[in-house]
């Protein structure tokens, strides 16, 4: 009887082995390791691809504001500066270049090193914090704060009466408004979207909250 009992349960009969294997999360276990075999999960792993990705879509679209201003505060100096504006739009709409020893839009003419080191202080914020980033909206609104402080501080370097204490290169002029340059329109734009991030309850870091 024990022995036919032996041979009918055979085939039934769970490994031993398998089962501990699945439980310490060997290869073939649910539990699997990654290729360090340090027990660590697949998940995080993809999640680091994430990362990377909207780190890389933050330095592009910085990349792309710098540029733009860039360029355009090099033809403005070239094509424009010392000569009479360039109406776009009848009054509405100028094109005026104006060198602005203060912040966005004109303001604080009397504390360019002040806003110098403060807009080098906002690049080393953004740059630490896009090691928790996981949002693509996110990565956007950065990118356009980190582009727009970049091309001022450029401006703040390099540019006459010296360094840290350089005129930012200024020339859309709408009527009744400061004038100003795509460095600041690209902050003004990452700043707004980082607000509507924000009412939405949608954190750099992926996750949404409501309040």
């Amino acid at each position: 009887m024990a022995e036919a009992e032996r041979i009918i349960g055979t085939p039934d009969t769970p490994d031993d082995g398998g089962e501990r294997a699945a439980a310490a999360g060997t290869p073939d276990g649910p539990g699997a390791s990654g290729p360090s075999g340090a027990g660590e999960p697949a998940a995080p792993a993809g999640r680091r691809t994430g990362r990377g990705r909207r780190i890389a879509v933050l330095f592009a679209v910085a990349a792309f504001a710098y540029a733009l201003d860039l360029i355009s505060k090099l033809l403005v100096v070239a094509k424009l500066e010392h000569r009479e504006p360039i109406r776009l739009v009848g009054d509405l709409l100028e094109l005026h270049a104006i060198r602005n020893p203060g912040a966005a839009f004109g303001f604080g003419a009397a504390f360019t090193v002040i806003f110098t080191l403060i807009a080098a202080a906002v690049i080393v914020v953004i740059i630490r914090l896009a090691r928790k980033l996981y949002s693509f909206p996110w990565a956007i609104a950065l990118g356009l704060l980190l582009g727009g402080a970049l091309g001022n501080l450029t401006d703040r370097v390099f540019r006459a009466p010296g360094i840290f204490e350089g005129e930012v290169v200024d020339f859309i002029a709408p009527k009744g408004f400061a004038v100003f340059n795509l460095a600041d329109s690209a902050i003004v734009c990452g700043g707004i979207l980082i607000v509507l991030l924000s009412f939405r309850g949608l954190d750099p870091d992926g996750t949404v909250h409501k309040d």
